[in-house]
């Protein structure tokens, strides 16, 4: 009973955002150990296994690859500047799926997302209709092969802790690889008619016609512009921005004509681009109300970044005055975007959320600074990006060859192919130690290591035999195909619900239970977890990919339903489908 407690309350905390995943994660494991549930061996057996340490060693692998900007000019090449909506999607999303089949699907999507914003607006279209089909593409890719994602080693590593074989370097290929191609012709053909016309973050500070933005100045007491006229002041003449209204002792005074005289306190607001802020900023007698974090506007060496705050990140619930984020971050926030709106309220005391995007401006080193930090999912510069600095990119890709042959000719397990990759990336100058020990996202490292306790907690207590019966009894009147139905059910509902690799752990002891209830082969229901748990498309949240696009896409929650109800059928058809042909069960 004790056990069944502990599992709901790490659900409910991570659905609910009250704990990061690895905290309600680590928490509910400590709480098994001090209750005898589990013993210190079982608590720690993730720290042995090989899946952490794989998943580090391919952080280095993939950070090499990002570094070498390859991806970059490939992308600008297959985008081109052809006009067609699906012909455009098509030549994305290929070489992305293709990619994230041998590198971590997400520094993939966080160096894509600001170019294929920018080819959008080129082209005049929405980057609504591209981002979430990114995403996507991206995890399909990922279920082709088993460095494809970090729920795929996962798996492998638990079937190697249950006494099986672990996950071949290409053996979910067979059900992958035809789900994959399924899947991109779907987002092909469905993505342009499901995904509507949404305002990404961006937007707002390139489009000038849509003049959207919105900045609060302030006339100082006794200073320049205290008692002038609108128009003395020069506030009529503005280039590319103009005066709205203007509060005054809690009453708006509007249209704010060229006669209305201004005083000290009164609170201008002010409509257009964030490029123009700056000729506000200049006027003597005018500060802006955001002072207490802002930094001074007209240093030539800022510029303007959007960034995403993660389901981790220390902001989540807190305001920037709370963090003090002028002090901390070395930037301004001047717009706040949430669920494809742009928040109207004064910025210092809006309690950010994960999955906001923030408008920012500072200086050029922002994104070195903070894009490998828990904090943010993606930082990106805006007003184009500029390709990176290609650094031995012919020495990276051979070591990422290298790597897949030694695995998938067996010459090399997946652990010293990985760590040796990581090695020779270092030792190659791809990457410095610094950037190397950066790559590594060391909070789904301890995530995935605790998630090993919790699943030794459910064999051992037996709730994952209880819950199997269950299956089992549900499914009987379909059979085997039912039951694997089932467990890809229960995999996909967790996954959406906390994250895919806490909930591949979670459903693992359930899939092998009800594999041995119903007397069937245990391999193929570890492959369907793998590859259900890799495949989320139902939400924003379930998968830190689908995150990174939601503010820069200006998606509402429900868009991910829109797209992903067809793709989580497809992959529900070919579970029932593909995994039974090639297994048998």
């Amino acid at each position: 009973m004790f056990t069944v407690v502990v599992l709901v309350a790490t659900v409910a905390a991570m659905v609910r955002d009250v704990l990061s995943p690895t905290g309600a994660i680590v928490g509910a494991v400590v709480a098994l150990l001090l209750a005898g549930v589990v013993t210190p061996q079982e608590a720690l057996s993730g720290f042995s296994n090989p899946a952490p340490m794989i998943v580090a060693a391919l952080y280095i692998v993939a950070r090499a690859a990002e570094q070498t900007g390859a991806l970059q000019p490939l992308v600008r090449r297959t985008l081109g500047s052809r006009p067609g909506n699906r012909a455009g999607l098509a030549r994305l999303l290929a070489p992305v799926a293709g990619a994230s089949a041998f590198l971590n699907n997400t520094p993939i999507v966080a160096m894509l997302t600001p170019l294929v914003s920018d080819w959008a607006h080129q082209q005049g279209r929405p980057p609504s209709w591209y981002l979430m089909p990114l995403s996507f593409a991206a995890l399909l890719g990922g279920t082709i092969t088993l460095v494809g994602t970090s729920t795929n080693i996962v798996v492998s590593g638990l079937l190697q802790e249950a006494g099986m074989e672990p996950l071949r370097m290409f053996e979910l290929t067979p059900v992958g690889l035809p789900f994959a191609i399924c899947g991109l012709f779907v987002l092909v053909l469905a993505a342009p008619m499901l995904l509507p016309d949404r305002r990404g973050s961006r937007q707002d500070l390139e489009e000038r016609e849509r003049r959207e933005f919105v900045f609060r100045m302030e006339i100082d007491r006794g200073g320049a512009l205290d008692g002038e006229t609108v128009e003395n002041a020069g506030l009529r003449r503005l280039s590319g921005m103009f005066l709205a209204e203007i509060e005054r002792e809690g009453e708006i005074v509007t249209p704010a004509r060229p006669d209305i005289r201004l005083y000290g306190g009164d609170r201008l607001i002010f409509v257009g681009m964030a490029d123009d802020v700056l000729d506000l900023q200049k006027i003597r007698g005018l500060t802006s109300t955001e002072r207490e974090h802002a930094l001074a506007f007209d240093q030539p060496n800022h510029t303007f970044f959007e960034a995403v705050v993660s389901t981790t990140s220390m902001l989540a619930g807190k305001t920037l005055k709370d963090v003090g984020f002028r002090g901390r971050y070395q930037a301004v926030v001047l717009a706040i975007h949430r669920s494809g709106e742009r928040i109207h309220a004064q910025l210092g005391g809006v309690r950010m959320r994960h999955g906001d995007t923030l408008l920012l401006l500072a200086d050029e080193g922002f994104v070195e600074r903070w894009r490998d930090r828990s904090d943010f999912l993606l930082v990106s510069r805006l007003g184009g990006t500029p390709l990176s600095s290609p650094r031995r990119p012919t020495y990276v890709i051979g070591v990422i060859l290298a790597m897949i042959l030694a695995v998938s000719t067996g010459l090399l397990p997946m652990l010293n192919a990985a760590l040796f990759a990581a090695l020779l990336m270092v030792a190659g100058r791809a990457l410095t130690p610094t950037d190397a020990r950066q790559a590594v996202d060391l909070d789904v490292i301890v995530l995935i290591a605790a998630a090993f306790g919790l699943g030794a907690a459910m064999r051992s207590s037996g709730i994952a035999d209880i819950l199997a019966t269950g299956i089992v009894e549900t499914s009987i009147m379909v059979g085997p195909v039912g039951a694997l139905l089932g467990i890809a059910v229960v995999t996909m509902v967790l996954t959406e619900l906390i994250t895919n690799n806490a909930a591949a752990v979670l459903v693992f002891p359930i899939a092998m239970s009800t594999a041995a209830a119903a007397g069937l082969d245990p391999r193929p229901f570890a492959v369907t977890v793998a590859i259900v748990a890799s495949a989320s498309f139902l939400t924003p949240v379930g998968y830190q990919t689908n995150t990174m696009v939601y503010g820069p896409g200006g998606y509402r929650f429900l868009d991910y339903l829109r797209l992903g109800m067809p793709m989580s059928i497809l992959v529900l058809l070919t579970v029932g489908l593909i995994v039974p042909a090639i297994w048998g069960l």
